[in-house]
């Protein structure tokens, strides 16, 4: 038997990426799945391509979470994945400053606006659709840089790490609503998705590239899309019903410490 059968579930940044693998892994198991992307076009096919409901959404944006609540009142699962570093621009030129002495409140405010706002109103407003049934899952995507610092870019590590805790919070009052409405935080490490393409190119030296890029993980490669949806879908079922707050780290191990060298 399917684990979401019949369940509705949503998906943010699900055009491409890990968000497209996890509104995969959710439609496998049976859930019908609504992917949310602000592109339209690359979302769209997306969503067609599995069987799945389009709906445009700027998670920063109240009013857009405003017209999902109307459209889709009833929900059994969300993810919140959408998420943006504030560097995506800088491969066609210098990378905005995003360290804590040279950032511009503007760019960290941007960051914040679609990391942890956008998190906040998703959850805001999956308790809503979740309360009359009672139940359901929440699932933050936060980040291994949730949990440490990352001083080139510290915007995006300080937005992860209040997704990490709001997630907490949100766990700790849905449990004392009487809700059994879960919700539980995923913290990738480096996961070979597109954001990835521009860094590492398709010359002769990509491999050495990519090797040097994961050179302190002590599995010695990038993540996969498909593993991190592999957890989604885990806190999605009721395999996870007892699970509530919790972070899971899907990185290689680098939050463990280093791998020590056989012999050493």
């Amino acid at each position: 038997m399917l684990k979401l059968s019949g369940r509705i579930a949503l998906v943010t940044g699900a055009a491409r990426g890990i968000g497209a693998a996890i509104a995969r892994a959710l439609v496998s198991e049976g859930a019908d799945v609504i992917v949310t992307d602000i592109d339209i076009e690359a979302g769209r096919a997306t969503a067609d391509a599995m069987g799945a409901v389009f709906a445009r959404l700027d998670v920063s944006s109240e009013a857009n979470w405003a017209a999902i609540q109307e459209e889709f009142p009833a929900l059994d699962v969300l993810v919140n994945n959408a998420g943006i570093t504030g560097l995506e621009g800088s491969f066609d030129g210098p990378p905005p400053a995003h360290d804590p002495e040279n950032a511009l409140l503007a760019d960290w405010q941007a960051v914040h606006a679609v990391n942890l706002d956008g998190t906040f109103l998703g959850c805001r407003y999956a308790i809503r659709a979740m309360r009359a049934k009672g139940s359901g899952s929440i699932i933050n995507i936060s980040s291994r840089s949730g949990l440490v610092g990352i001083p080139m870019a510290a915007a995006y590590a300080s937005s992860k790490a209040a997704v990490r805790n709001h997630t907490k919070s949100v766990a700790l009052y849905c449990a004392s609503q009487g809700l059994n409405i879960r919700c539980n935080s995923i913290h990738p490490a480096a996961i070979m998705t597109p954001m990835w393409e521009p860094i590492l190119g398709n010359g002769p030296d990509r491999a050495d590239r990519e090797a040097a890029m994961v050179a302190d993980t002590p599995m010695r490669r990038f993540g996969e899309p498909e593993e991190v949806a592999a957890i989604a879908v885990l806190l999605a079922s009721d395999d996870a019903a007892y699970m509530t707050g919790s972070e899971l780290n899907v990185d290689g191990g680098i939050l463990a410490g280093s791998a020590a060298t056989p012999g050493g």
